[in-house]
């Protein structure tokens, strides 16, 4: 039976506190769609998005009407391209961006994922011809993002491949950089890269994966710092378990619209990622949970211990509440993205190198940072390579998302608009590490990796 306390705190946590249901993402196999004709590679990638996800949007706007629950992006990851597009050329793999574009479009879902692959341990033709290609690839699309897995704690790190990426990023700003290099904003690299997971620009349909699935990313940062202020002054004891009681009913949303939109869509349910996903909103924001715990600001020191509360918490709590939970599922700290982290930033209380020790216990990484579009590609592999090794010692997912915004620089401020938000250009370290980037290799995999 419900209970009308539940129901109207649920309603008040909407209207007031900014929860919702950040994105329903339809993951879809592209292996059945594999040709050694282009041509027809294209048209059968087109047709299996299509025809698999033409409900869609239909069934979530339904939801938001059945249960008053905004579901802000209805998305789509496929199988990442490099596996189904074997050895084409980079032209033919830019096509191919183009025809998730028309789908997208077609459908009228917001992000499509899945322009990547996976070289952790070494590059296949297919992945080396769609890493050329991702720069043209982003500029030439508005909906088409692409990942790139380049570690896992099992493999160690491939060092060629976080050079290379550090030249993507710097590639595909330029062709950007009449749009704030915003096609940066779509390319993410991973180590230990989850292949459940809903969020962009890191969504992919894994190997494992059934032939479509329904995963569900829930958010709530609002929620959570409105329940930390009520609570008021009180211990940590205390302060756990009040994220963990919040993260539970925020948690019991997304399995309620994961379950309805699986029925409906007659497509089995994955997961339900339990991120506190942040907005540019006021009342929004990751950074301002932490202030609410003692914090004057956000990158204070005491930061990364209370963001490590706050996330295992939330794990905690969330994961009493859905039957499956998965993806990245913790709390994310993209600057861009977060008003009260751009306010931090802007108020020389954060910088690059807090940012990237709070990776070491958050959910993902260096995510949404735009730097001075004059950074050597080296540099970004550097930053690249620091967060990566974080993610593989510590046998878990972590991310880097930069932004060298072309003809900006420290003290300049750029804006992307949406949920994308805004940010300071951030300052990074002038000296260089090229040499070290350009030994090439691999870095071995950590000792407490073989555990077979």
């Amino acid at each position: 039976m419900l209970n009308t306390a539940d129901i109207l705190e649920t309603i008040h946590m909407i209207r007031e506190e900014n929860l919702d249901i950040r994105t329903v993402t339809m993951g879809i196999s592209l292996f059945d769609c594999m040709s050694e004709d282009v041509g027809r590679l294209c048209d059968r990638i087109y047709d299996k998005i299509t025809q698999s996800a033409q409900r869609l949007v239909p069934v979530c706007e339904e939801l938001e009407r059945t249960y008053g629950i905004p579901i802000i992006n209805k998305r789509v990851s496929v199988t990442p391209l490099s596996y189904v597009g074997g050895d084409i050329a980079p032209a033919d793999y830019v096509r191919l961006a183009g025809v998730l574009e028309r789908a997208a479009d077609t459908l009228g879902i917001n992000f499509i994922g899945g322009f990547g692959a996976h070289v952790q341990k070494g590059m296949i033709k297919g992945a080396a011809r769609l890493i050329d290609a991702i720069p043209e690839a982003l500029a030439t699309t508005t909906r088409v993002c692409s990942s790139v897995n380049v570690a896992t704690t099992k493999a160690g790190i491939n060092m060629d491949a976080v050079c290379r990426m550090g030249q993507v990023m710097k590639e595909t700003a330029y062709l950007t950089r009449e749009q704030d290099s915003i096609g940066c904003a779509k390319l993410v690299v991973f180590a230990n890269m989850p292949e459940d997971n809903p969020f962009m620009a890191g969504a992919v349909h894994g190997m494992g994966e059934p032939d479509t699935v329904i995963n569900v990313g829930v958010s709530g940062p609002g929620v959570v710092a409105s329940a930390i202020r009520r609570q008021g002054d009180c211990d940590f004891s205390a302060l756990a378990d009040t994220v963990k009681k919040i993260a539970f009913k925020i948690t019991r949303v997304g399995q309620l619209i994961a379950y309805e939109a699986s029925k409906r869509l007659d497509t089995p349910y994955g997961i339900v990622d339990l991120s506190l996903a942040p907005t540019p909103a006021q009342g929004d924001s990751v950074a301002h949970i932490l202030e609410n715990m003692g914090l004057a600001r956000c990158g204070a020191h005491g930061t990364t211990a209370a963001l490590a509360l706050l996330n295992d918490a939330v794990k905690k709590g969330g994961v009493m509440a859905s039957s499956h939970v998965g993806g990245l599922s913790g709390a994310f700290i993209p600057v861009s993205e977060d008003a009260g982290m751009i306010d931090a930033v802007e108020a020389g209380a954060l910088s690059l190198s807090k940012l990237e020790a709070m990776t070491a216990v958050c959910s993902v990484g260096l995510d949404m940072i735009a730097v001075p579009g004059d950074i050597p590609a080296e540099t970004l592999s550097g930053i690249i390579a620091d967060e990566i090794s974080i993610g593989v010692v510590n046998n878990k997912t972590t991310a880097v998302r930069l932004i060298p915004v072309y003809g900006k620089g420290v003290g300049e401020s750029v804006e992307f608009g949406g949920l994308l938000g805004h940010a300071p250009i951030m300052p990074v370290s002038e000296h260089s590490c090229a040499a070290f980037i350009h030994r090439g290799g691999r870095i071995p995999a950590p000792i407490h990796s073989l555990r077979n």
